[in-house]
C-alpha cells in the first residue's frame, strides 16, 4: 500500500507556492484538482500544519504528501540528448534544433523540457525552461535550475532585461542601410489552433534590423528583440515582403526546406551568451557576418 512522504523542502525549490511545489515534485502522476483536494482538506502538512495552495514555502520545511497511487498523465521522459552550450549552478543555456518543440503539449512527446527532465532525473528542481522558441527556430534556450532563478529570469524576459538577437535569412534584396526599426502593432486572429498573427492593431511590437549580407535572392539580416510578441520576427519581416526562408505559414507560396530563423546571442545580466547556426551550403553563415553581431546586442 502506497504510504505518506515527509519531504524536506531544499534551498532550489524555497519560495515557490505550495501548489506549485507540489506539481514539480509529483510530475504529473496526480492532477492539479485533486492536489488542490488534498490541501482543501487538510492531507497536505507542512510543519504538521495547514497551508493554503498559495502560501509560500521555505527551504528546510518539511511537506506530508499523502499516499496515492502514480496516475497514467505522467510526462515523457526522453533519454536523447540536447547540446549544452552553457551551464553553472543556477542556469542551463542549450542549443535547440530547429523541429523540437519547447514544450510538450497533446500528441506531442518530444520536447525541450522532456529531454530536460531526461537528463537531470535526480535535480530537486528539475530544469525549466524560462522562455520558448518556436518549433521550427533554432538556438539558444534558457532554462533555470532553482526556483529563485526562475522567477528573476522570467520578470528580466518580461521586463525586457534580456538581450537577445536572431539571424534569419529573408527573401528578397535587403538594401536598408545600417540598423533600423521596425514598429508594428500586431494580434492574434483565427480559431484556437489555426491562429495566425497580423499587423495593424494589438500590441506594440519593436525589433531593430541590420542587414548582414545582401543578395537578390535571399539577405541575411541580424534582429535585436525589443519586446517578444508571438511570431514576432516573422511577422514583421514578412509584412515588409522578406518572409523568412522556409516560414511556411507567413511566406509567399509553399516554402521548402526547414526555416533559416535562429536565437544565436543572448545578455544575461553580465553574461553574454552565443551559438552559431548549424546551417551548411548556401545558408552558412560567414565567420565575417558573426564577428558584427556582438556590438548589435549593446546597441
Amino acid at each position: 500500500m502506497p504510504q505518506a512522504q515527509f519531504v524536506t523542502v531544499t534551498e532550489a525549490e524555497s519560495g515557490q507556492k505550495l501548489l506549485q511545489y507540489l506539481e514539480r515534485r509529483l510530475t504529473g502522476d496526480v492532477p492539479r484538482a485533486a492536489i488542490q483536494r488534498w490541501i482543501r482538506k487538510g492531507q497536505v502538512r507542512v510543519d504538521k500544519g495547514r497551508k493554503k495552495p498559495f502560501d509560500r514555502i521555505a527551504a528546510g520545511q518539511v511537506v506530508r504528501i499523502p499516499p496515492y497511487t502514480p496516475g497514467e498523465n505522467r510526462p515523457e521522459v526522453s533519454t536523447a540528448p540536447l547540446d549544452i552550450v552553457y551551464q553553472d549552478e543556477h542556469l542551463i543555456a542549450v542549443a535547440k534544433p530547429a523541429g523540437l518543440a519547447a514544450h510538450g503539449g497533446d500528441k506531442v512527446e518530444d520536447s525541450v523540457a522532456a529531454r530536460l527532465r531526461g537528463m537531470f532525473p535526480d535535480a530537486d528542481f528539475s530544469p525549466t525552461l524560462a522562455h520558448r522558441l518556436d518549433r521550427d527556430t533554432s538556438g539558444l534556450l534558457l532554462a533555470a535550475r532553482d526556483y529563485e532563478t526562475l522567477r528573476s529570469l522570467n520578470d528580466a524576459f518580461a521586463s525586457g532585461g534580456v538581450g537577445k538577437l536572431y539571424l534569419a535569412w529573408v527573401k528578397g534584396r535587403w538594401d536598408e542601410p545600417g540598423t533600423i526599426l521596425l514598429e508594428d502593432q500586431l494580434e492574434k486572429r483565427g480559431a484556437p489552433g489555426e491562429e495566425t498573427v497580423r499587423t495593424g492593431s494589438g500590441k506594440t511590437a519593436l525589433a531593430r534590423v541590420t542587414g548582414l549580407i545582401t543578395g537578390d535572392e535571399y539577405s541575411l539580416v541580424a534582429v535585436r528583440l525589443l519586446t517578444g510578441r508571438t511570431h514576432q520576427i516573422r511577422v514583421q519581416l514578412a509584412s515588409r515582403d522578406h518572409p523568412v526562408a522556409g516560414d511556411r505559414k507567413y511566406g509567399k507560396g509553399r516554402e521548402r526546406g526547414p526555416m533559416r530563423l535562429h536565437c544565436h546571442a543572448m545578455r544575461v545580466g553580465e553574461l553574454p551568451l552565443s551559438l552559431a547556426p548549424p546551417w551548411s551550403g548556401k545558408w552558412e553563415v560567414p565567420e565575417a557576418a558573426l564577428n558584427r553581431c556582438p556590438p548589435l546586442l549593446s546597441e
